[in-house]
């Protein structure tokens, strides 16, 4: 337990909680030995000359006081030095998650972490400020005692040095016996915050379709597992309970046994008796009270363990030495990469010169999607090579290859703050005058002024009090103010209504003008002006060229984009249009398609 707290502080943060530890250890073995002052006190008392009990006494009184103090600054040094590492860890951890690669993070990821670095982190943390010292005190101090009643009477020490080892292999045993309890406890309680989430977060289609009570009953079942772990976690540490407290009692009337016996044979003295059945008495409470310190310890173990694994993953190696590029074209070459045991690509090969525009199309599950990923380095490929500028992404440092991209997900995620505030993370030290005009070109500032609190509108935890066209506008703001020189973008508009399709297209060719830039849509109609698109299928590229040309060949191209035109036809809806007209558009159905944009985002969502 305590290795792997120093291997969870690291070599920075280790120091101090070894200095604590070692003072910990220090008060526990003063406290064990100041009682053995109790047999030359005793002595004098019950003997003829009591007046001589007073320079032990006074020692005593010296030895308690040193414990007082050692006790005082171990438990203080606790306190401070939990809560300086609580800061260390979390900046630790904070660090260590910024370098790994971004294809980590998947749904349940995310919300594993939420969880690790909220309560996680400080359960794990609490063992120092209010576990550590009880836990060390009550190892440490009845072995201290054990070793003074052995150094008065070597037959009531061996006698009372039985219960170590039993002991021992009882907090051995009730510890293996309790690990797969805990973890399928722990399991279920995350399964469980996790259905409160989505019951919650599902309540407008739920409701909407009448489904309310089956998924109550779900969530009743996830409550039920986690009360029916939880029963058996408590039932399968009863039995250590049951005989560390059956150990110590036993051992203890032994001891009292043995005593008496001794004494009435007088092989020991009545002062001599009467410190060891203190000891005795003095060693049975620490070493019950491990019992429900060792559960508090086996859960913050888990979390330690949890938090463990997360600082030992490994960030996406990079190639020692400088990069040199020259410009901002893509190459990926001879490309293979698997994930999650599934080949995605197999001998991929395509390039993008600086400057233009790739379309990437293709059926659901092409990979589409995970080329833009690799792009960015989102994970490293397998084999073969992706290049940015002539540079392999792997020679490029993260922060550095980043600076160079601007990326645009149909899943926009925004943070719990002003609208200001999520459009300037795309370059914090813009001016005021930049950010206005990044949000004159997204369109963003016709959502900005029909809002209350305007630029102040609090945005929601992930732009929930935004509509999807809303925070995709604050997306392209966000992108165009950052001003990339290459532009990835993601099927931005598939689940847009035409009002916001048409605001969204207008901010997407101001962020492309002028850039490299690879898209991936299943609209047809926004990739027929780039200037090469590949269709995609099973991680191959099996067709390649111009929107004409595609066409002229009559295959599968040719075939998504008839299917694209009749779904056109049929649903009503017509190319976006721009200009004034259009601007007049957007003003007079702005609540009514900023609300269907929620609508489609609610339901998508759920």
């Amino acid at each position: 337990m305590i290795r792997m707290l120093l291997r969870v502080l690291g070599p920075r943060y280790s120091r101090p909680m070894q200095r604590t530890l070692a003072l910990m250890t220090t008060t526990a073995v003063v406290e064990g030995l100041s009682y053995a002052l109790l047999a030359p006190v005793l002595r004098a008392l019950l003997g003829g000359t009591p007046e001589r009990a007073w320079p032990w006494l006074a020692a005593f009184g010296a030895a308690l006081a040193a414990y007082a103090v050692l006790r005082y600054l171990s438990d203080l040094s606790g306190f401070r030095v939990g809560t300086a590492l609580l800061r260390g860890v979390y900046h630790r951890l904070g660090d260590h998650l910024a370098r790994l690669p971004l294809g980590w993070y998947g749904s349940a990821r995310v919300g594993e972490v939420s969880v690790l670095a909220g309560p996680g982190v400080l359960q794990a943390m609490s063992v120092i400020a209010h576990l550590l010292a009880p836990f060390v005190s009550a190892a440490v101090t009845p072995l201290t005692i054990v070793a003074v009643i052995l150094a008065l009477d070597w037959q009531l020490g061996l006698a009372a040095l039985t219960a170590v080892p039993v002991v021992a292999v009882i907090q051995i045993l009730t510890g293996r016996s309790t690990a797969a309890e805990d973890e399928e406890r722990a399991t279920r309680d995350r399964e469980a915050t996790a259905r409160v989430v989505e019951y919650l977060q599902a309540q407008p289609v739920l409701r909407a379709g009448g489904r309310t009570a089956e998924r109550f009953r779900l969530l009743d079942d996830a409550l039920q597992q986690v009360q029916r772990a939880s029963r058996r976690s408590t039932l399968s540490a009863l039995p250590g309970v049951l005989g560390l407290t059956l150990t110590v009692q036993a051992v203890f009337t032994a001891v009292l046994a043995l005593g008496a016996y001794q004494a009435l044979g007088g092989n020991v003295g009545a002062a001599e008796l009467l410190t060891i059945l203190v000891l005795a008495a003095r060693c049975a409470d620490p070493l019950l009270s491990l019992a429900d310190l060792s559960g508090k310890l086996r859960a913050a173990r888990g979390e330690l363990s949890r938090l463990e694994a997360v600082l030992s993953t490994e960030p996406l190696p990079q190639i020692p030495g400088t990069a040199q590029q020259s410009g901002h074209a893509l190459d990926v070459e001879a490309v293979t990469f698997r994930h999650d045991g599934h080949t995605v690509f197999d001998d991929l090969s395509l390039s993008v010169p600086e400057g233009q525009r790739l379309a990437v199309v293709g059926p659901s599950g092409a990979g589409k999607s995970t080329l833009l990923q690799l792009l960015a380095r989102f994970y490293d490929v397998d084999a073969g090579t992706v290049r940015v500028g002539g540079a392999d992404v792997r020679a490029i440092g993260p922060e550095a290859l980043m600076a160079q991209f601007a990326i645009v997900f149909q899943d926009v995620y925004l943070f719990d703050g002003t609208i200001e505030d999520n459009v300037r993370l795309g370059r914090p030290d813009a001016t005021a005058a930049e950010v206005r005009e990044a949000a004159a070109a997204a369109r963003l500032d016709e959502v900005v002024e029909r809002l209350p609190d305007g630029w102040a509108t609090d945005v929601g935890e992930g732009g929930a009090r935004l509509s999807g066209g809303e925070r995709q506008r604050v997306s392209i703001a966000r992108a165009l103010l950052k001003d990339a020189p290459i532009v990835l973008l993601d099927e931005v508009t598939s689940a847009l209504d035409p009002v916001n399709e048409a605001a969204v297209h207008a901010g997407i060719e101001r962020l492309m003008a002028g850039r490299t830039v690879v898209m991936v849509a299943h609209r047809l109609r926004t990739v027929r002006h780039a200037d090469r698109i590949v269709f995609l299928d099973a991680g191959r590229i099996v067709e390649e060229g111009t929107h004409d040309e595609l066409l002229g060949l009559g295959r599968r191209y040719a075939d998504f984009w008839n299917l694209s035109q009749a779904t056109t036809a049929t649903t009503g809806i017509s190319e976006p249009t721009e200009g004034a007209g259009g601007r007049r558009r957007l003003r007079s159905g702005a609540d009514a398609g900023e609300r269907g944009g929620a609508a489609v985002d609610a339901e998508a969502s759920a």
